[in-house]
């Protein structure tokens, strides 16, 4: 019996060890949970202060005009809590205030996606879509705040303001299709006061400029859409054509770079800088040779440049290799036929009146001793530029051509008109020997004393003058 007491303590021990051990184990998982639970609390309330400390300092930063900062802060705030709709919305602000209005539009649908009654942001991203010519999307958004808040003045004006301007582009394009480009053009100049960042807009109006001639302001629009729309190679090299088309290889080869710099394989843009390379330092080469009279090397250089810009864009670069042979080909007293060819090439083939081309067939006519020609060169090339250089020249030629009326002394020493001191003491020595009384062993003496009195007066009177 006391065996069986014994048994019957002991069971009862062990059930209330079990229960205690229960308990305990009940006890501190409950202990546990609720130590979570404070913890999860107090991180939360961290949490918050750490957001809303990020948000202050970015604001502070975005008041003084420190953008970058400002951006910094907002993104550590939207890391800290991705729902922060306050974060994106202040992000976006200093989105718009750098420029980057895809990515404001981008933070503003954010906004409205975690806050959908934020009537403030969805007026603003509409404010965004009419600045980037979306019209229908900015109509939506100013039509969904006013159906929240009927007495949104802001919403109101906008939505007329982008009702307007759809009208007008509307208008704008049927002038392009009708080929009135200047309509187009100032249609399309309204809208952009009001849609700057419009890509397409902005394009279209290029175009216009492009019709009409303009060329420098077409590339102005487009430098615009290359800031706007990202990696926008096309922009780059349509950039770098006009310039080339222009004459202009400095700045078409920099447009080109930066077109190589956002895709280096690119086959067009690759091809055309090889070209315009090339291009620019044969252009160099010439310049260089034509300062320090290297006239050779000048006539080299252009002519590879005719033989490399064969295509309608190059007719710039191909109307001044003409123009760099003809000039130099005058300075440097190549064969006077020739030269005059070829400076008569580029004035008819042109239709151009360029001074310094006129100024060049005109001492090639000099050369040629054509002299009433070379007058008449110069007197064109005056009414175009009234400069010393042309003023002298025309002098010069007018005193050869009064020269000319009288006894030829040239035709005697048997020179060219334009020949120097030297040249002429040279032929005088040469038929002096011939001439000379005493040692004249032909059977004319006579002929022989007149001629030598014609080559010393000659001699004398063309000496004087040099």
């Amino acid at each position: 019996m006391f065996l069986n007491v014994l048994t019957s303590a002991s069971e009862q021990f062990t059930f209330r060890c079990k229960n205690f051990l229960l308990y305990l184990f009940i006890f501190c998982n409950f202990s546990k949970l609720l130590i979570i639970d404070v913890k999860g609390y107090e991180n939360g309330m961290k949490k918050t202060d750490i957001v809303n400390d990020y948000l202050e300092k970015g604001r502070v930063l975005l008041t003084t005009g420190q953008l970058a900062d400002a951006l910094t802060n907002f993104h550590s705030a939207i890391d800290a809590d991705p729902q922060s709709y306050l974060a994106y919305f202040r992000r976006a602000t200093v989105y718009l205030a750098m420029g980057k209005s895809k990515s404001a539009a981008s933070d503003l649908s954010k906004v409205i996606e975690l806050k959908p009654d934020f009537t403030g942001a969805r007026v603003q991203r509409g404010n965004v879509f009419l600045k980037q010519g979306d019209f229908n999307e900015a109509k939506i958004d100013f039509q969904t705040a006013l159906q929240s808040d009927a007495s949104n003045s802001e919403a109101h004006n906008l939505l007329d303001l982008t009702i307007q301007m759809s009208q007008k582009m509307q208008q704008a394009e049927n002038s392009f299709r009708n080929k009135d480009h200047t309509k187009a053009a100032e249609i399309f100049s309204e809208i952009v006061e009001h849609c700057p960042w419009a890509v397409k807009l902005r394009e279209l109006r290029a175009n216009c400029y492009l019709q009409l001639g303009d060329t420098l302001k077409a590339v102005h629009d487009l430098k615009a859409t290359s800031k706007l729309k990202p990696d926008n190679t096309r922009a780059f090299f349509q950039i770098s054509q006009l310039f080339y088309s222009i004459g202009d290889a400095d700045d078409s080869l920099t447009n080109i770079r930066e077109c190589l710099k956002l895709d280096p394989d690119h086959k067009d843009c690759h091809s055309h800088y090889i070209k315009v390379k090339k291009l620019a330092k044969q252009l160099e080469i010439i310049n260089d040779a034509t300062s320090q009279s290297r006239w050779n090397d000048c006539i080299e250089k252009a002519r590879e440049i005719l033989k490399l810009s064969s295509d309608p864009l190059s007719s710039v670069f191909v109307f001044r290799a003409h123009s760099s042979l003809c000039t130099c080909m005058s300075r440097g007293k190549f064969p006077a036929t020739e030269t005059i060819k070829i400076c008569t090439e580029v004035l008819d083939t042109y239709h151009v009146s360029d001074a310094e081309i006129l100024v060049s067939r005109a001492e090639a006519y000099v050369l040629h001793e054509n002299y009433e020609a070379a007058l008449a060169d110069y007197k064109r090339a005056h009414e175009i530029e009234d400069s010393s250089r042309i003023n002298e020249g025309m002098q010069r030629v007018q005193k050869l051509i009064k020269q000319s009326k009288k006894r030829d002394y040239y035709k005697i020493l048997g020179v060219r008109r334009s020949a120097n001191k030297a040249e002429i003491l040279k032929a005088y020595r040469k038929l002096a020997i011939k001439w000379h009384p005493d040692k004249y062993e032909g059977d004319d003496k006579k002929k022989a004393e007149k001629m030598f009195i014609d080559i010393a007066s000659a001699k004398e009177v063309l000496t004087d003058q040099g």
